[in-house]
């Protein structure tokens, strides 16, 4: 018995080692931290072939901006891989990256090779909801012609809800709200964030459709009480100030929460300190505070030189 256990423990402690280096570099890509290129790189060189590993080098190429380089690896991947799901999964992020970079010909003819990765990804693994909750996205903003097709979205909508009900919430609340039925939007949104509360984009969602709506009270205190539970949420901070910007009320208090939101590090994801410095600005303009007003400016031009928004704003005081 001590023989085979130890057998086994040969055999299969190298598998379980590659595994927790990949969810240890998956982890690394998921909070753009700087060592995810040098764990990436050492994983291909000891499993070149693996599927997974060759996965995490395309995201990694996404998050560089290396969008060409993307496609290429992934289209290499989808022809050494051909039944993996998430290969056709990440061939359709790849080429959804790399389409805007593209011109109205090179788009029309990229938009099919999109829509199909996703398609042929969902047929693969039908539980693969990321798939899927791209194709809803893509159904439901590609014109016609190339495949989009709301009816289509909403389908892909309802499966998500009966396979993942907080995604398929946000899938139809994606829906509702491009159809502008922003009060059924929220309530998706809503729920799919009580579905998954430690989802952030959910929660963010829920307050931008109120900003959308001009629920200006309900927006205020949907940010309000995410700053109250958690201190340290930038975005949340800077969508409480936004709020009092579009709407011009609780004028103080949205520049107080732009302050709140710059005296935080900047990290990937989250709105850049010059905007923070922008908005303030326009906060303090409004509350008719033209000197802060001025001086928070600069500091957004001090940033970003060449910052439209900033100079704009600066040149109405």
């Amino acid at each position: 018995m001590t023989r085979l256990l130890l057998l086994l423990c040969l055999v299969l402690t190298p598998g379980l080692a590659q595994a927790a280096d990949t969810a240890r570099a998956d982890a690394l890509l998921r909070e753009r931290d700087p060592g995810a290129p040098a764990a990436i790189a050492e994983l291909l060189r000891a499993h070149p072939d693996d599927p997974a590993v060759r996965v995490l080098q395309i995201r990694l190429m996404i998050q560089e901006q290396r969008a060409k380089d993307a496609v290429e690896l992934a289209e290499d991947l989808v022809d050494d891989a051909p039944g993996s799901g998430l290969a056709h999964l990440w061939l359709g992020n790849a080429y959804g990256n790399r389409i805007g970079q593209l011109g109205t010909f090179g788009q029309g003819l990229m938009a099919p090779k999109l829509r199909r990765a996703f398609e042929r990804a969902v047929e693969l693994d039908p539980d693969l909801h990321e798939a899927r909750t791209a194709l809803v996205e893509f159904y439901l903003m590609a014109p016609g012609i190339v495949g989009g097709s709301v009816d289509k979205a909403r389908a892909q909508a309802v499966e998500l809800q009966r396979r993942d009900p907080p995604r398929g919430h946000y899938a139809l609340g994606r829906i509702a709200q491009q159809e502008e039925r922003l009060e059924e939007a929220a309530k998706h949104y809503l729920a799919a964030y009580q579905g998954r509360p430690d989802n952030e984009t959910y929660r963010m969602t829920v307050g931008i459709v109120h900003q959308q709506a001009e629920a200006w009270d309900a927006a205020f205190g949907h940010f309000d009480a995410w700053t109250r539970e958690k201190p340290d949420a930038a975005a949340a901070w800077y969508q409480f100030g936004r709020t009092a910007v579009v709407s011009g009320q609780r004028l103080e208090e949205g520049a107080a929460a732009f302050r709140r939101f710059l005296a935080l590090p900047e990290r990937p994801g989250q709105p850049e300190h010059k905007h923070g410095w922008w908005r303030l600005g326009q906060a303090l303009a409004l509350a008719s505070d033209k000197a802060g007003a001025r001086e928070a400016l600069q500091r957004a031009l001090a940033l970003d030189p060449g910052m439209a928004e900033a100079k704009a704003e600066l040149a109405k005081l």
